[in-house]
């Protein structure tokens, strides 16, 4: 198994607006993050900062709704899309 890392950001400029966006979301999550290293931090709020990023950054929608029934008039039947939108 291999030890390098590859967690290298694509564009070297965006580490300010990565920090950031990290600190928000571990404020939303209640996780004490201070710049630098932290080590007191348990693999769970740690995980829970990442998880959040995710979340803002690769939002799923969920949209319901109710179209007419192809097989039986005046039926109504319940739809549901999911969709999620990528920006590279």
């Amino acid at each position: 198994m291999s030890s390098k890392n590859n967690n290298k950001l694509n564009v070297p400029e965006a580490r300010a607006a990565m920090d950031k966006f990290k600190m928000e979301a571990a404020a939303e999550v209640g996780v004490d993050l201070k710049e630098g290293y932290n080590g007191h931090l348990t693999s769970r709020e740690a995980g829970s900062v990442g998880g959040q990023m995710v979340k803002n950054n690769c939002s799923v929608r969920t949209v319901t709704m109710q179209r007419a029934s192809r097989t039986v008039k005046s039926h109504k039947t319940e739809i549901t899309y999911q969709c999620s939108l990528t920006i590279s």
